[in-house]
């Protein structure tokens, strides 16, 4: 049964960013109120829609964006800097305590920079075949069309122009469409999804589009259709030519925080392995001081990330092959090798890698994750091997979502290396 007019009051915010409040029966979560706030909501289940504000909480301010509450890509644009700065912490401290890992979690680390480098926008025909793009719409499969984006870095600016312009040419194929859209050194990088093979004067009409439109590079699920120039990403000493669409930490400032952190930590370790490697964020930072083994199960990516290594002056060797560690993760006896070992798995975490990491006699383990929960499964995993979590530190690149990266830092004790070398 619907409640038209249910009175709440909001207690804390949720995983995904909803007000939580307390109903008749359980929970109720609410997007976009906030902790402290007194609302008329409309109730179905455990679901709340924000119908009222009847007495806003003391950490309510006003949005920046004329979209937000409708577009679906933020979550809580209208909360003060200091609860918002609270919560994400928050996300990796319950995370860790549910999971029954205790360890020293630091202050939140912003890494924001000028916006978000990559964003992937929608396009679907209306009944009259004209396209629509944008983001999508909070629970709905509707597209909000949208001029600007206040996360997005500032060579997002021509984006949307050019992004109408093809979605002109592909109108005809009356598909639905993805345009993953990466900002470069130069020019933008647009990776189309959903449109299938096109013929011969339709990839000729993108052709002509990326030449005038001073693009670096058009592909079709990435198959290259022209690249005018190399789509360069700078990571570290080196420049870096990713394929289309591969993985790409969400901001600039993001990756050199996450960098930062995993160089820290590794320190003075000579030889280090990078696993789920990508196209070598970490791994061309750590060869500016140890020799790099690099693991990745994407070849393209992989490659990108070694030739720009054997590119660069100033660094040290770096090797590496594919390799899907979901299914063949590197075993304890091949981690020996190893002073230092880095892992950036998908969100999914990397469970079975974990497990030849906590048999292994490797110093230091650092895990990079998007995950808390998924981490916090591997991280009982190191620590039952013999690891003590020496700390984490939780960074934020992904502004007003419920998204928060975290860097966690794994020492083995001299004592328990010694029995797994032994054993």
């Amino acid at each position: 049964m619907i409640d038209l007019n249910a009175h709440l009051h909001i207690e804390r915010l949720g995983a995904r960013g909803e007000g939580v409040s307390h109903g008749g029966k359980g929970l109720i979560f609410t997007p976009y109120a906030l902790p402290g706030d007194e609302i008329i909501a409309e109730v179905d289940g455990e679901r709340g829609k924000l119908v009222e504000v009847l007495k806003p909480s003391p950490d309510r301010v006003p949005a920046p964006c004329p979209h937000f509450g409708v577009c679906g890509g933020c979550a809580v644009q209208n909360l003060s800097a200091p609860a918002y700065a609270a919560w994400k912490r928050v996300l990796v401290v319950d995370a860790l305590h549910n999971a029954g890992v205790e360890t020293e979690i630091a202050p939140l680390r912003e890494a924001w920079g000028d916006g978000r480098r990559r964003a992937t926008f929608h396009c679907r025909n209306d009944q009259r075949g004209q396209p629509h793009i944008g983001f999508m719409q909070a629970r709905a499969h509707r597209i909000v069309e949208i001029d600007a984006c206040p996360i997005l870095a500032p060579e997002f600016s021509q984006a949307l122009p050019v992004l109408r312009r093809i979605a002109s040419i592909l109108a005809p194929l009356d598909k639905p469409l993805d345009f993953v859209v990466t900002a470069t050194l130069n020019g933008l990088d647009i990776d189309i999804r959903g449109c299938g093979k096109v013929d011969f004067a339709i990839e000729q009409a993108l052709v002509v589009t990326a030449d005038e439109c001073n693009l670096a590079r058009i592909a079709n699920h990435g198959a290259i259709l022209v690249e005018r120039l190399p789509p360069s990403i700078p990571m570290g000493l080196a420049t870096v030519a990713p394929p289309p669409g591969s993985f790409l930490q969400a901001t600039e400032a993001g990756e050199k925080m996450l960098a930062q952190l995993v160089v820290e930590a590794v320190g003075a370790a000579k030889k280090v392995a990078d696993l789920f490697c990508g196209s070598g964020a970490f791994a061309l930072r750590l060869a500016e001081k140890a020799e790099v083994y690099c693991v990745e199960s994407e070849v393209e990516a992989l490659a990108a990330g070694l030739r720009a290594g054997r590119a660069t002056a100033g660094l040290r060797t770096m090797n590496g092959e594919s390799r899907d560690l979901f299914i063949r993760p590197l075993l304890a006896s091949e981690l020996s090798a190893f002073d230092a070992v880095v892992f950036d798995p998908p969100r999914a975490g990397a469970e079975n890698q974990a497990r030849e990491l906590a048999k292994s006699a490797v110093p230091t383990v650092v895990g990079v994750s998007c995950n808390a929960q998924s981490f916090a499964r591997d991280a009982k995993i190191l620590i039952s091997g013999g690891y003590d979590l020496a700390g984490v530190t939780p960074v934020d690149q992904f502004l007003y979502s419920p998204h928060v990266e975290l860097v966690g830092v794994f020492k083995k004790a001299a004592k328990a290396r010694k029995r797994r070398l032994l054993g």
